[in-house]
């Protein structure tokens, strides 16, 4: 048994849909989660300043003596988790392996629509991955850049939402695609208004259950489970404070936490 935190990180809010899963998975461990406010969003930015962050991000999360750490992004972990992997000796779950899953598991018709940020959708990673799995499946991917700020800003479904949602998936829906995946963890957030968009025979395939089911089964295989012995925590860490972390926290994980800041670049 092993009673340390789990470590989990975001460029922002997006990783709150992971931690949930991961909570209501796991609920006798404690969680230390990092979202990089003050620099989000990530998808924009270039391979080596996103791994230049997500060190930094580790470094921290060491601080507070976490067992494993849940990379809860996609643009970190389609980017940077082979880095990280090589730099820090501690367990590392990504979202992107437990995404391809879920495709593999859902897609009936193998036209499968991939929506992440430009730095994840550049990066190739889910389409090699799918394409390793089972080459007979088409992958049609677009960037949706402005979907992460709309759910920074608590815009899941008004009239900006619904065009914006309108506009980049248009392309997708002419391609036949009968699976979409949320390549990036703040989209579930969005959800309803992507699911709208996209129609009832599209099945939106979100990786936060096949990710907190990885982190158990490496917990279990590795007898570092809580023993439950005493009540979980939750602590939240941000490198700038807004009242849009709190509100998020609370249509999230139906419970408001307050964040402590923190100078990541200390790090």
């Amino acid at each position: 048994m092993d009673n340390r935190p789990i470590g989990i990180f975001d460029s922002g809010v997006g990783g709150l849909t992971v931690a949930k899963e991961i909570i209501k998975t796991l609920p006798n461990e404690n969680i230390v989660y990092f979202g990089d406010t003050a620099r989000v969003p990530y998808g924009a930015k270039s391979k080596d300043v996103v791994t230049k962050y997500s060190k930094q991000i580790v470094r921290f999360l060491l601080t507070k003596n976490v067992k494993a750490i849940i990379v809860a992004c996609n643009t970190v972990s389609s980017n940077s988790l082979d880095a990280l992997r090589r730099t820090f000796d501690i367990p590392f779950i990504g979202v992107v392996e437990p995404g391809v899953k879920s495709v593999l598991e859902t897609t009936k018709n193998k036209r499968v629509g991939i929506i992440g940020t430009e730095a994840t959708i550049r990066s190739g990673m889910y389409g090699r991955l799918i394409h390793d799995a089972d080459s007979t499946i088409e992958v049609f991917s677009k960037p949706c850049p402005l979907f992460v700020p709309l759910a920074e800003e608590g815009w899941y479904d008004n009239d900006v939402a619904r065009m914006t949602a309108e506009l980049y998936l248009d392309e997708l829906i002419s391609c036949g695609i009968d699976t979409l995946l949320l390549g990036c963890t703040h989209y579930p957030l969005l959800k309803h208004c992507i699911g709208e968009t996209i129609g009832e025979a599209v099945k939106i395939v979100d990786p936060a259950k096949n990710t907190a089911d990885a982190l158990r089964i490496i917990l279990e295989k590795n007898n570092m489970l809580n023993d439950g012995s005493e009540k979980p925590t939750n602590i939240f860490y941000v490198s700038d404070i807004t009242d849009k972390f709190e509100k998020i926290c609370l249509k999230t994980l139906k419970k408001t936490y307050t964040p402590a800041k923190i100078d990541i670049e200390k790090y």
